[in-house]
């Protein structure tokens, strides 16, 4: 039986697969609900929708806020197919065919078994309804902005009514006349102003506008101004908002009594919406004006896709939540899943007669464990359907059952990667279609065929973008593929972005099993064979075991990778990493187990080496399938591979038929995406790049399962002999080869007998208590005394070559190498052991480290590389004792009895003058104190000593030395003793001398004091003064008993002076009857100077300011008898005025003060009372002027001095004035 003999219908017949609103032609119309399946979900959608319908109709106002219908459903789920049922029944449609006339609850009395279900339909239909279906993209203008959704509604509302639907504000003009009852008039006016119809111009209404406004003014009974000036501006004076819309819409239901409705049907909602916040929030803003305005008489029904982020792309949550609350306004939610569709298709397209029911059945029962083994898929992420009894089977042959849930997931994933056209991605297709297609593709074959996945690829081709087309055409025009290629690559095609499902050659045999006894053997040779041209053809990619199909641009790029050049170094180098840094987890380092020892490691792959070789270390090399001369290595090439130099660890790995290939293009992939992947490429290379990135890790997992797996079953070769070994994974085989390597590689490994259990702790506890030099360490069983003497040896070979010792090169570079293999820290220990023997010294920042030292230069071992070690000379016991013997002569303490210990107190010793003679030195440069050569001299003696390089040449420049040290112990005992206790006698001794300094000539004039003097300055002045020291208290007591006196008698002599001074000042004072205050301005300066006298300790000073007295004393007299003159003057000026002013004061006398004269003293008074009687003026006579030549010899001299000096008096007596003879 041919298979298109089996269906109830024909196969071939003409079927409209894809829904559209505006499809409304009698045939379309007629076959949409004659072939409609209700379903068992459809039933229940079309239960609750009439219940909710029937009880607004019960109790409109009630359901004011319940009148929005959500109908959602992914795509080809049949959602637009429904809308367009329920429109047709809520109009009740009538149909006509061939003379056959019907409405639309004819053709459901019988897909309705439920009488209750049905009766409700009839109860809901037979209200007056106008039913308003439309696909909102189709109708929408592009400029309509934020108000498009209301727009379309009022366009869609407009037409039903009859009203222009182009131009909203046409209409509002329209319904205007109609209010009135003149719109017709209004078109016959038109009509004979135009010679047109009102409806054949009114689109283009702005070539009409004369008429316009004739017909106007005719209908209206206005004046044509008026009427033209009403159409240059109602355009703009319109103004649409939804309380208008609606409130139109409840207009027209009043008009048309009380229980008449209105539908809007609205398709595929949700795509038209997108991410536009505002269209969202209007379209919840109709549909609830709508409710409340129109009291449940006007509905809304919405079609959206069920997956929100297919609809919205990647919305942000915010927008998802509006798109959610405008979801939630529509009380009814309907929506269609993909089972709704399978039974569709089965109902529609393959129901069959009951004998072909019966055949196919027969054919399962004898098939079914075929079918089974036939129809299975590997490592997909979902279950795909098989038959699961012989009733299923006869219902959806020829096709599987798990087509049903892959092509809807086909058109799905290939709509959201962009790989189609305009029409596949708004929904204008069906699986229906699909199914149909790949039916009638095999309809002319017989039973036992199946359709194979790629009968369906002809249902989409049409709707291919040009780019993914053209790939799979110019493959079928390839002379290097066949015609089986072009099935295989539009059966990787089709599945290319369906996730769930991997592109192995497993599951591409299952897709192509297109007969019941089909060769699945036969099939994988002729699909790998197909796989493999085109894959040579870059028209697919590899990824492991799965094929991917490539568009245009990804062959470009596939072939650009392919072509990316690399080297055997760069393959060796990528899987060293992968065998060295993932299986075996970055091992740097072997730790042996025996001694802790950390081995350094080298490694290599395919004789190419991994990061920087270093001398000595274990060497582990693989040799992989990828090495060049894969077929030499054999077993005992690999033994004498092993066997070279020092020995090493060989792992010889299995070949791998994938691996050279997989490792290849998975370096080309990561060099070219490194290199291409930038900013600036298109988004659809971007997300190719993303694509073989996300293939390359998937890639770089398997490179390193299988690589851990070789290495796990490596054969392993170490110092020349095959290893066989138990260890169960990469790193545990490694650690047993190199185990092996060190164990048989390293003969001196055990002259480490003992192992410290912690080394440093006992270094730092040897150095800490230094055992005595020559008991033995090597007696001690600890002490690895094999290890001791070859340490031991192995220094004084070195030494005796004058070579530099350093520790870092012995412990880890000589010692820790072969064929010893010594742990670092033992070999250090062992150096330490030596140390403390006095055969070798540690040297440090230029010079011997002492054992309190040692550690803080050793503990680090990054110090290491500047430690050296010096083998020692020995001081004899005979010149041992005489350096302790002279240690006592010089520093007068017992010295210690070994070299090292003698050494060390010599160094504190040294190191102690030092620091007392730097500090002495100070203050003999700058304090004037004696020993300054001795200091300096002892310096450098000091300092030659301690720079002595070590213990036996300190010494031996220590007795070298010694009377310069026994003439520096004396010296340093006198500097002691001075600097300790003499320094305060000294500094008071100089304090004397300076004392004394300004009194020295008169003090020297007396005898004792003249001795004193001069012992001081030989006392101050001798370079060895230690001793005369003791005199100095004496002798400042000497010169000061006889200054002290001095002063005494110059102090009284001044003093006396002093007050004779003040005397002559108080006269004068007295005569002018002077206030207090200009007394004491008159006596300050003389009061001043008198006690500044008193404190004065220089004979000289006092004498000169004797002489300052008597110029003050003067200048004070001189300034009293000024300021009397002055107010005498200005006294006699007032008395020769008419009328006189009485006295300030009643003291008889006439008070003036005049302004202050500048005087050569300081504080001189400022004003002064005038007396009644006028006051004698002083004359000073100056007898030595008197004197002549100054000197009086004769008696003539006598007469002539008297002669003169009784003239000066008899002249000063004449002039009433006062004298003064000096």
């Amino acid at each position: 039986m041919l298979i298109k003999n089996l269906f109830t219908r024909p196969i071939n017949r003409s079927i409209n697969g894809v829904i559209k609103a505006d499809q409304d032609d009698a045939e379309s119309v007629w076959q949409e609900l004659d072939e409609y399946v209700i379903t068992r979900e459809l039933d229940q959608h079309l239960r609750s929708f009439f219940e909710s319908y029937l009880a607004a109709l019960d109790n409109p106002q009630a359901a004011s806020g319940r009148v929005g219908v959500w109908i959602s459903g992914f795509f080809g789920s049949g959602k637009s197919h429904f809308l367009k049922i329920l429109s047709y029944l809520l109009e009740n449609k009538r149909v006509s065919r061939e003379g056959d006339t019907r409405q639309a609850i004819d053709f459901f009395e019988r897909k309705i078994a439920d009488p209750m279900l049905a009766a409700d339909i009839k109860r809901a239909i037979a209200a007056d309804t106008d039913v308003l279906l439309f696909n909102i993209d189709s109708k929408a203008d592009s400029g309509d902005g934020r108000d498009a959704i209301l727009r379309v509604f009022l366009k869609v509302f407009n037409e039903r009514l009859g009203f222009c639907g182009d131009h909203p504000h046409i209409a509002h003009m329209e319904r205007y006349l109609d209010d009135q009852g003149k719109f017709v008039a209004f078109k016959q006016a038109f009509a004979e102003a135009s010679g047109s119809t009102w409806e054949e111009e009114r689109d283009a209404y702005h070539f009409q506008i004369d008429a316009l406004a004739t017909a106007l003014s005719q209908t209206l009974g206005q004046e044509i101004k008026d009427a033209d000036a009403w159409v240059e501006r109602f355009e703009n004076d319109f103004n649409l908002n939804v309380e208008s819309f609606a409130k139109w819409v409840k207009d027209y239901l009043d008009k048309r009594g009380k229980d008449q409705r209105i539908v809007f049907l609205v398709d595929e909602v949700g795509q038209f919406i997108g991410q536009d916040t505002h269209l969202m929030l209007s379209l919840q803003t109709i549909t609830e004006n709508l409710g409340t305005v129109c009291g449940g008489r006007a509905w809304v029904l919405v079609t959206s896709q069920e997956d929100i982020d297919a609809v919205l792309g990647e919305v942000r949550a915010s927008k998802a939540n509006d798109f959610s609350k405008i979801q939630g306004r529509f009380k009814t939610r309907l929506s269609l899943s993909s089972g709704n569709v399978d039974e569709v298709i089965q109902r529609r397209l393959l129901d069959k007669e009951p004998e072909p029911k019966d055949a196919l059945r027969k054919i399962y029962r004898e098939k079914a464990d075929i079918l089974r083994n036939q129809l299975s898929f590997t490592n997909t992420g979902r279950t795909y359907k098989a038959f699961t009894d012989e009733d299923n089977f006869a219902a959806v042959y020829p096709f599987v059952p798990y087509q049903f849930q892959l092509v809807q997931r086909i058109f799905e994933s290939i709509r959201k990667a962009g790989a189609t056209g305009t029409h596949l991605a708004r929904g204008e297709r069906s699986l229906l279609d699909a199914f149909q297609s790949a039916a009638k593709a095999v309809s002319e074959n017989t039973i036992g065929v199946l359709v194979p996945l790629y009968r369906f690829y002809p249902s989409i081709e049409g709707f291919l973008e040009g780019v993914v087309k053209s790939t799979i055409d110019n493959a079928a025009s390839n002379l290097s593929l066949q015609e089986f290629d072009t099935l295989v690559l539009k059966t990787l095609f089709l599945i290319r972005y369906v996730d769930e499902i991997k592109g192995n050659v497993d599951n591409l045999i299952t897709l192509f099993i297109d007969e019941i006894d089909a060769d699945r053997q036969s099939l994988r040779k002729q699909i790998e064979d197909s796989l493999q041209r085109l894959e040579k053809e870059t028209l697919v990619s590899r990824n492991g075991d799965d094929f991917f199909f490539l568009t245009n641009e990804e062959r470009d790029i596939s072939r650009e990778i392919k072509e990316v050049d690399l080297t055997s170094a760069d393959e060796a180098r990528e899987l060293g990493q992968l065998l060295f840094d993932e299986s075996l987890r970055g091992q740097r380092k072997f730790r042996f187990s025996d001694n802790g020892k950390d081995f350094g490691l080298n490694r290599q792959c395919d004789l190419h080496p991994l990061g920087n070789r270093v001398d000595g270390d274990l060497l582990i090399s693989v040799i992989s399938p990828l090495v060049d001369d894969r077929d030499t290595w054999s077993e005992q090439r690999c033994i004498l591979e092993s066997s070279q130099g020092e020995g090493s660890v060989l792992l010889r790995l299995d070949d791998e038929r994938d691996l050279a290939r997989e490792l290849r293009l998975y370096l080309q992939t990561d060099k070219f995406i490194t290199r291409k992947n930038d900013g600036t490429l298109p988004h659809n290379t971007k997300r190719i790049l993303q694509d073989r990135a996300e293939e390359n890790r998937q890639r770089r997992q398997r490179l390193s399962a299988s690589v851990d797996r070789l290495l796990r079953e490596a054969e392993v070769y170490v110092a020349g002999n095959k290893l066989e070994t138990k260890a169960s994974s990469a790193p545990m085989l490694a650690e047993e080869a190199l185990d092996y390597l060190v164990r048989n590689t390293f003969n001196k490994l055990s002259y480490i007998q003992h192992l410290s259990s912690d080394p440093q702790k006992e270094i730092q506890a040897l150095l800490a208590t230094p055992l005595t030099p020559g008991l033995g360490l090597e007696s001690t069983g600890e002490a690895n005394p094999r290890a001791l003497k070859e340490v031991s040896q192995h220094i004084e070979l070195l030494a005796s070559q004058s070579r530099r010792i350093v520790l870092h090169d012995l412990a880890e570079s000589h010692y820790g190498r072969r064929p010893y293999g010594w742990p670092e820290w033992e070999t250090v220990l062992l150096i330490v052991r030596l140390l403390l023997k006095g055969e070798v010294s540690l040297i440090g920042n230029g010079g011997p480290l002492a054992p309190q030292q040692i550690w803080n230069e050793i503990s680090t071992p990054a110090r290491w590389r500047t430690t050296e070690i010096q083998k020692r000379q020995q001081v004899g016991s005979g010149e041992l004792q005489k350096a302790r013997q002279q240690f006592k002569d010089v520093f007068q303490k017992i010295a210690p009895d070994g070299e090292d210990t003698l050494y060390d107190q010599l160094q504190s010793s040294l190191a102690s003058w030092e620091s007392e003679l730097k500090q002495w030195r100070v203050l003999a440069q700058n304090g004037q104190y004696p020993g300054l050569d001795e200091i300096d001299q002892g310096l450098k003696l000091v300092s030659r000593l301690k720079a002595a390089p070590d213990s036996f040449d300190a010494i031996q420049l220590f007795l070298k030395e010694r009377s310069p040290l026994l003439g520096l112990s004396d010296s340093y005992g006198d500097l002691d003793n001075f600097y300790g206790s003499q320094k305060t006698a000294w500094d008071k001794l100089r304090s004397a001398q300076l004392d004394f300094q300004p009194n020295r000539p008169k003090l020297e004039k007396d005898e004792k004091a003249a001795r004193a003097l001069a012992r001081i300055d030989e006392i101050l002045s001798a370079k060895a003064p230690y001793n005369l020291i003791r005199e100095g208290e004496g002798l400042i007591q000497t010169a000061t008993q006889v200054n002290d006196g001095f002063l005494q008698e110059a102090h009284e002599r001044a003093d006396s002076w002093l007050v004779k001074q003040l005397d002559k000042v108080n006269v004068e004072l007295d005569a002018l009857q002077a206030s207090p205050d200009q007394r004491n301005r008159s006596l300050l300066a003389l009061q001043t100077l008198r006690k500044t006298i008193a404190k004065q300790r220089s004979l000289a000073h006092i004498s000169q300011m004797q002489d300052e007295a008597r110029e003050l004393a003067d200048a004070a007299i001189d300034h009293l008898h000024l300021l009397a003159d002055q107010a005498a003057a200005k006294a006699k000026m007032a008395a020769s005025e008419p009328a006189p002013k009485p006295p300030i004061s009643g003291s008889g006398t006439l008070g003036l003060t005049v302004a202050e004269p500048t005087a050569p003293v300081n504080n001189t008074p400022a004003a002064v009372i005038a007396p009644a009687v006028p006051v004698k003026r002083r004359r000073i006579i100056d007898t030595q002027l008197l004197a002549g030549s100054g000197y009086i010899e004769t008696q003539v001299d006598i007469d002539n001095f008297l002669a003169k000096l009784r003239k000066e008096l008899e002249e000063a007596v004449a002039d009433n004035q006062r004298v003064e003879i000096r």
